[in-house]
């Protein structure tokens, strides 16, 4: 029987898990206290449910689980102490317009512009644009396995698997304890590192046929068409998820394989963080 779904993220010293109506992110004091904070949420696509049309659904979800991210992230900083005190509105969105300007700089300014060193083999745009994609897909990699190797990296990715192996302990139905979580694998297919991904070979097939315009126009349209990519990578992620096709799991391996990176096998006392995020959000009586 298909159960609810519940999603999460790794922060510092802890664990965020949202499902229910509810996000809920746990923290491991300084003083080994396990400190919780429950609030409702409320997707906009309820509002507006022209949202949860495919491909829109998945660029809300994402700027939406851009935001409850920040919070959470704000709120791990303060309660492990890293803080003095939780971030303002005003300084989440300057925050996450600093994020979202650095990521564009990244993955995409630097990919376009140092694709054009390669009109010396060749003007054709659908092969500019392929080398563009191959070398985000190296520097997303590369920038993977740099941050892997910080000590307070590896820890929050630590987290992240204590928040997949808890995850995987729910949807088998199975009573969250330590000795159950720690059964499970620390590799989830509805991670946000497979997510990632796939938005990196989406982009690729999309940006190929864009032709090879200035680059300020090349930038521009890579932004602009930023959440269609981010929507068909959704449905792509939801569609791998739930499908038992041989083919379709093969294709989701090399997701799964980047989580080795991104994930870290958990302590128990990290297992007992991301097991009072979970039991925060689900009902008691674990109906849905």
């Amino acid at each position: 029987m298909d159960k609810p779904i519940v999603g999460g993220q790794a922060v510092i010293e802890g664990v965020m898990m949202r499902g229910f109506g509810k996000v809920a992110t746990a923290v491991r004091e300084p003083d080994g206290n396990i400190r919780v904070e429950v609030k409702p949420v409320t997707s906009i696509t309820e509002r507006f449910p022209v949202l949860k049309l495919p491909i829109l659904r998945g660029a809300v979800s994402l700027f939406e689980s851009l935001i409850l991210g920040l919070k959470s992230l704000s709120f791990s900083a303060q309660a492990a102490g890293e803080e003095d005190e939780q971030l303002s509105d005003r300084e989440l969105v300057a925050t996450m317009i600093l994020a979202i300007t650095l990521a564009c700089v990244l993955f995409v300014a630097i990919p376009t512009f140092a694709a054009k060193f390669f009109r010396t083999f060749t003007d054709d745009p659908i092969a500019l644009n392929l080398v563009e994609g191959v070398v985000r897909l190296i520097i997303f990699l590369a920038y993977l396995f740099g941050i892997s190797r910080m000590k307070d990296v590896r820890r929050v990715f630590q987290y992240h698997g204590a928040e997949h192996k808890t995850i995987f302990c729910y949807e088998a139905d199975l009573p969250l304890t330590v000795a159950n979580v720690k059964k499970f694998p620390r590799l989830h297919p509805r991670c946000g590192t497979s997510f990632l991904l796939i938005v990196m070979l989406v982009s690729i097939v999309v940006f190929a046929f864009l032709g090879w315009p200035e680059l300020w126009l090349r930038i521009l349209s890579r932004i602009i068409l930023l959440p269609i990519v981010a929507g068909v990578s959704y449905e792509l992620i939801r569609f791998s998820a739930r499908s038992q096709n041989s083919l379709v799991k093969a294709a989701t391996l090399p997701g799964l394989w980047l989580q080795y990176l991104t994930t870290r096998e958990p302590d128990d006392e990290m297992i007992e963080v991301a097991i009072k995020s979970l039991e925060a959000v689900i009902p008691s009586n674990r109906e849905s």
